[in-house]
C-alpha cells in the first residue's frame, strides 16, 4: 500500500542521493545529539531498523545516556553509548562507510563524539528540523516547518517507496519521536499531515496508547517528588509580562536523588498557569546551567534562546546553555526578560 496524501517536501536529488548511499554502503552509523530525547531516538531507532532489514551493518551510537522511560523501544539493547566506551565508539566512526546524523543542526552538539564524525572519511546525510543547520554534511536534508525528526524519517522512506517496509517496531518509533517532540501533540503540530501520517503508522498495528503510557506513565517516585518541591520552592511568576521561570541548583537535584529525565516536561507545567505564555526551566549540570524554553502562541522563543543563552529550537520550543553559576543565569535571564518585555505583554 503507497501513501497516496503525503506531500513530498524532500526535494528527488536528496531522497536519490539517500538510495544510492544506501545501496552502495554496508558500514553504516547513525548518532544523534547529546541527552537523546524522543525524537532523537526515535527517529534514529526507525532508520536502525529500516537498514537492519536492508541487510546493512549499522551501528546506532549516541553521545551519552538516555531517559529511562525510553527505553521500552526496541533496539535500545543495541544502542552504544559513546561516553561509557569511547575508544570503540570513536573506531566504529572512523571506519565508517556512511554516516546518518539525525536531529542535530551543527557538529557541536554531539559532544566528545564530533571530531571524529567530522573528520570520518565516510558519506555523511544529516537530517534534522531545527533553523539554521551548518552545511557540513554531503547531504543536508533540513526542513524546520516540520513537527519532528522522527517525521522526516517517515517523509523520507515514504519517497523512496519503502513504505511496505515499515514494520510495527520502526512505526512505533517514528510515532514515540513524533508525540514527544510535539509534547503530545499539543503544539508544532497543527499541521493536517501530522495526521496524515499517524494514521499510516496506526496501519501498521502500533498502540498509540501503550506508546503514550509507556512514555509518561512511567516515571519514577523520586520525579515527582522534585517536582512537587519545584513547583512549591523554585518558580517565580511575573505576571506582568505572562511569564514564569523554574530552576534547580545541583545540590536541589541531587537532595531528590535525580536520574536521567527525572525532569523532562518539568518547563510545561507553568503553561498551565493562567496568563502564562513564556516558560523557561534552568538547571545546573555537570559543567554548565541548561536551559528549556517553552511557549504558547506567537511568542518566539528560539528567539530568545539564540539572543541571551548560545541556542536556539522553535517557535514554541527551545533551549539554550550557559557557563557560570546558576544565579547568573537566572540573573542573565531576568535582564532578558526586560528586553522582550513589549513582546511579551502584546503575546497571544
Amino acid at each position: 500500500m503507497r501513501v497516496t496524501t503525503i506531500t513530498e517536501i524532500i526535494s528527488k536529488e536528496h531522497v536519490e542521493t539517500v538510495r544510492s548511499y544506501i545501496e552502495k554502503y554496508n558500514k553504516i552509523v547513525i548518532t544523534t545529539h547529546l541527552s537523546p530525547d524522543g525524537d532523537a531516538l526515535g527517529s534514529s531507532l526507525a532508520l536502525y531498523h529500516y537498514l537492519l532489514r536492508k541487510g546493512k551493518d549499522v551501528k546506532l551510537i549516541v553521545p551519552n545516556s538516555f531517559p529511562y522511560f525510553l527505553k521500552w523501544m526496541k533496539g535500545v539493547e543495541h544502542i552504544l553509548v559513546y561516553e561509557y566506551y569511547p575508544e570503540r565508539g570513536g573506531h566504529i566512526i572512523e571506519h565508517a562507510e556512511l554516516i546518518f546524523c539525525l536531529d542535530f543542526n551543527v557538529p557541536k552538539r554531539v559532544g566528545d563524539m564530533a571530531p571524529f564524525v567530522m573528520s570520518s572519511a565516510a558519506k555523511k546525510v544529516l537530517i534534522d528540523h531545527h533553523p539554521n543547520p551548518e552545511n557540513s554534511c554531503d547531504v543536508v536534508i533540513s526542513h524546520p516547518e516540520i513537527s519532528s525528526t522522527s517525521e522526516l524519517i517517515f517523509r523520507l522512506l515514504y519517497q523512496l517507496g519503502e513504505y511496505e517496509r515499515i514494520d510495527k517496531d520502526i512505526a512505533e518509533c517514528i510515532y514515540c519521536g513524533m508525540m514527544t517532540d510535539t509534547g503530545g501533540f499539543t503544539y508544532n503540530s497543527n499541521d493536517p499531515e501530522i495526521f496524515e501520517i499517524i494514521s499510516f503508522l496506526l496501519r501498521k498495528n502500533i498502540d498509540k496508547d501503550a506508546i503514550y503510557s509507556n512514555v509518561y506513565h512511567n516515571y519514577t517516585e523520586q520525579r515527582f517528588r522534585l517536582l512537587g518541591f519545584t513547583l512549591l520552592k523554585r518558580m517565580k511568576i511575573y505576571n506582568d509580562i505572562h511569564s514564569a521561570l523554574i530552576y534547580l541548583s545541583k545540590e536541589d537535584l541531587q537532595k531528590y536523588k535525580s536520574g536521567k529525565g527525572d525532569t523532562e516536561g518539568f518547563v510545561n507545567y507553568p503553561l498551565s498557569i493562567r496568563g502564562v505564555v513564556f516558560s523557561t526551566f534552568i538547571y545546573e549540570d555537570d559543567n554548565y546551567v541548561k536551559l528549556s524554553f517553552r511557549s504558547r502562541g506567537n511568542f518566539a522563543c528560539n528567539e530568545f534562546a539564540a539572543e541571551f543563552f548560545q541556542g536556539g529550537g522553535h517557535l514554541n520550543a527551545a533551549g539554550g546553555e550557559f557557563y557560570g553559576t546558576i544565579q547568573d543565569a537566572i540573573a542573565l535571564f531576568e535582564v532578558a526578560l526586560k528586553k522582550y518585555e513589549s513582546k511579551l505583554r502584546n503575546a497571544s
